[in-house]
């Protein structure tokens, strides 16, 4: 499949891009004005990581309180990218993000693999059994199913396609051999299971962040309230 790529993803990129380098910037001012003894760098480098911090709380809460809202928002766009899957061709790296995670997190759909019954090219092809290659589960794979396009049936005797994106056909309509568990499961499941690593590791960046803040301020404020460094490099 090839297409074009996806606009929004484009400017997620450049986004974070240009957020990596505001904060290497800032954190080199930060190191100049310490070395330096620049009393207004200190003091940017503080006012600089005191917003971050306080935006990085403002999105835990959001997350946290619109967490119904958010759970909706995702399964509509996930939904979505499979119903047009294989269709829309300016979708490609929605869609290979879309069959990575099925793979490696052995789920299929965002509720259920019912999901992909809304697919228009599974729902309209009444002459051939497909479903999601990505979605494939090994341990369940029928001895009479065959790759899409290949013509030829595999044995399970045989190794087995190695085709992870796409869609594959099977000998049943109704039992396709898939992950039974849809990705949001899989998620929360993933989120239950490291939820102490990921408090930890908040904890953690706020704590460095803090300390950061403190030092910062402290040498802001032992510096002589008369010395100004700036006239030296004006």
């Amino acid at each position: 499949m090839i297409g074009s790529s996806t606009p929004t993803l484009k400017i997620w990129s450049y986004v974070l891009s240009g957020v990596g380098i505001l904060t290497m910037l800032l954190g080199f001012l930060g190191c100049l004005g310490s070395l330096k003894e620049i009393k207004c760098l200190l003091g940017f480098y503080f006012a600089f990581l005191l917003l971050l911090f306080a935006a990085q709380i403002t999105v835990g809460v959001l997350v946290y309180t619109q967490r119904s809202s958010l759970n909706a928002a995702v399964g509509k766009y996930v939904e979505n990218i499979i119903k047009n899957y294989g269709i829309v061709t300016n979708q490609t790296e929605l869609q290979e993000g879309l069959d990575f995670a099925q793979e490696q997190m052995s789920c299929c759909g965002w509720i259920a693999p019912e999901d992909w019954r809304r697919n228009q090219k599974i729902s309209e092809n009444s002459s051939v059994n497909l479903y999601p290659c990505s979605c494939r589960n090994l341990s369940s794979y029928h001895s009479n199913s065959n790759i899409n396009g290949t013509g030829n049936d595999t044995d399970t005797s045989e190794p087995l396609p190695e085709q992870r994106s796409g869609f594959c056909t099977t000998t049943s309509r109704d039992n396709w051999p898939v992950y039974k568990t849809g990705c949001m499961n899989s998620i929360q499941t993933f989120i239950m299971n490291n939820f102490i690593c990921i408090i930890g590791v908040c904890i953690g960046i706020a704590l460095l962040e803090l300390f950061v803040m403190t030092l910062s301020m402290c040498l802001c404020r032992n510096l002589d309230q008369n010395y100004n460094k700036l006239a030296r490099y004006s």
